[in-house]
């Protein structure tokens, strides 16, 4: 049996907000990599549930982290159908993906107009 293992290391400040995010994995010779975000899930079967963990640094901006969630979300479908093989539920994860990230840019957008007249 093949063994490979993912490392996380996660600098915390003085209050335990992450800093910095570093992450490597055995079946690469490279050094760990840099990281502003990070999602990490597993499944629960035994509870039929999903745990977590969901971590950024200070440093990420927030079109980073709708960039980050766009991106996401489409490659999640792209998991969803070679598992299950379903192209409409796959094609529906992906057009929200770009819905919420139409509706993101729209806010800023917004946001930008109203913090430019102050």
């Amino acid at each position: 049996m093949i063994k490979s293992t993912i490392q996380i290391d996660v600098e915390l400040d003085k209050d335990r907000v992450p800093e910095n995010i570093y992450w490597s994995t055995t079946d690469r010779e490279q050094q760990a990599q840099k990281a502003r975000a990070m999602l990490l899930a597993f499944w629960d079967a035994a509870d039929k549930s999903a745990l977590r963990i969901d971590l950024w640094t200070k440093d990420m901006m927030v079109d980073e982290m709708a960039d980050f969630f766009y991106q996401t979300l489409m490659t999640m479908g792209d998991t969803l159908g070679r598992s299950i093989n379903e192209k409409e539920l796959v094609d529906d994860m992906k057009g929200f993906a770009k819905d919420f990230y139409q509706k993101f840019r729209k806010l800023q957008l917004e946001k930008n107009k109203i913090e430019g007249k102050q």
